[in-house]
């Protein structure tokens, strides 16, 4: 059931003309988590606070860029007997086609951002930390540029924050338009100065990440959601949403729906409920066809759950009813991802949506693994080929098997980015792919253009 009273946390104030000013954070109560952060002695052995640490791993904060993997473990993770500088880089990059939720917090909210900057640096021990934001963020950037300068004029960054005798620089850093620099290690790659290419794991970011050094990389969701851990109290905030996926979940609703746009709520919505009660139900009086749950990367719901099983072998017949979390979209085989929903109506022609997608990935491929750089060329070809009308019979099972290949093979998920759509959107409606390979068009009467 919706939660309809629930007020929103990351985007409190949100679309209010001048909101976005330090005077209008302070007077909701802003910096005043940090504050209580920074008055928490670090260990002198570590140079962090355990407790702090444990606090974010009771609230059950998992990260927003699309991982889902639990924020308090990652910070847990970092080589706090290096005697290397610690640095934290903020993923702002957002480059996931349909996801566009950190753009509106560092818009609207950028002093609750840089509010958990601060409760992360201290805590891990961090005494710079730079903000890796997409360079098409024009308007975003300037925000977060202004806000840093009150921030600073403020003596919120900078040296001896307050009183507590410690040092925190943050520094923006503009992206140049790169799909790959959403990676974390290829933003680090890129922060560095060189090509984004995403570089080999083990050893992680937490360990060696930016100049070799142990390095904390978080999304801004994620970031921006510490403030209110530490003003709730980690038991509370974790009370909000379902077991293990805890505190509000901003969805990108796009696509054939009436009212497109950014819902932040708790996980407890389902899939129908976010679509019918919330965004209007779908447009043009259609009925819902597929829809992708969290960015154009993850593997496609079939609304009618016709055409594939859940990871227990059940049938699925009726992902419309899916609860929207982390953990019920693993169990259908698919990903919460970056919350991205793209919704597609009964006049979609999936391949076409399908070849939309690939020529995508495609061109965002960084070429530094072959099974990308060519499996990925080999897709588009494919259907390309299909769309077109030329497709020939066994293109389906090539389809699969080159998706197959590519999964797991490189060193970033950009293989699988790619892979997934296509096994699941051939998978899950193959009688429109063989309809179009036989008779070189649409099954669909009059399909919409995309």
């Amino acid at each position: 059931m919706i939660v309809k009273d629930f007020k929103p946390v990351l985007f409190d104030g949100a679309y209010v003309k001048g909101g976005w000013t330090l005077e209008n954070y302070e007077k909701k109560g802003g910096y005043q988590a940090a504050r209580k952060v920074l008055a928490m002695p670090r260990d002198p052995a570590t140079n962090n606070i355990p407790a702090m640490i444990e606090e974010v791993k009771k609230s059950n904060l998992r990260g927003r860029g699309g991982a889902g993997f639990p924020t308090g473990m990652k910070w847990s993770f970092v080589d706090y007997k290096s005697k290397k500088n610690r640095y934290l880089a903020v993923n702002c990059d957002e480059s996931e086609p349909g996801t566009c939720k950190d753009r509106v917090v560092v818009t609207y909210n950028p002093h609750m951002l840089i509010e958990g900057i601060l409760i992360c640096m201290h805590t891990c021990g961090i005494e710079n930390g730079y903000v890796y934001i997409r360079g098409e963020f024009c308007v975003e950037f300037q925000h977060l540029v202004n806000a840093m300068a009150e921030a600073y004029k403020a003596g919120y960054l900078g040296k001896n924050v307050f009183g507590s005798g410690h040092t925190f620089h943050v520094t923006p850093h503009r992206g140049a338009g790169a799909y790959i620099c959403g990676e974390e290690t290829g933003l680090l790659s890129s922060l560095e100065g060189d090509r984004g290419y995403p570089k080999v794991k083990p050893p992680f970011p937490a360990v060696e990440g930016a100049w070799r050094s142990p390095t904390v990389v978080n999304n801004v969701q994620t970031l921006s959601s510490l403030p209110g851990i530490v003003n709730m109290g980690a038991e509370a905030w974790s009370k909000i949403g379902p077991e293990r996926n805890s505190g509000s979940m901003v969805y990108c609703v796009s696509g054939h729906v009436n009212k497109p746009g950014l819902y932040e709520m708790p996980m407890h919505v389902t899939l129908k409920e976010l679509i019918e009660e919330v965004c209007g139900g779908i447009s043009d009086g259609l009925k819902a066809k597929a829809i992708i749950p969290g960015g154009s990367s993850m593997p496609v719901l079939r609304v009618d759950g016709k055409g594939y099983k859940a990871s227990n072998g059940k049938d699925l017949t009726d992902d419309y009813n899916i609860r929207m979390d982390y953990d019920t979209l693993k169990n259908a085989n698919t990903l919460l991802g970056s919350a991205a929903v793209i919704v597609m109506h009964e006049k979609t022609c999936m391949v076409s949506a399908l070849y939309n997608l690939v020529r995508f990935y495609h061109h965002e491929s960084c070429g530094q693994c072959t099974p990308c750089r060519e499996g990925s060329g080999w897709l588009e070809k494919l259907v390309g080929r299909i769309y077109r009308g030329k497709g020939k019979p066994g293109d389906l099972e090539t389809l699969l098997s080159v998706a197959g290949q590519m999964s797991g093979t490189t060193i970033c998920l950009l293989a699988d980015s790619v892979a997934m759509p296509v096994g699941a959107f051939v998978t899950k409606f193959r009688e429109e792919f063989e309809h179009y390979v036989q008779h070189g068009k649409s099954m669909i009467a009059d399909p919409i253009k995309l």
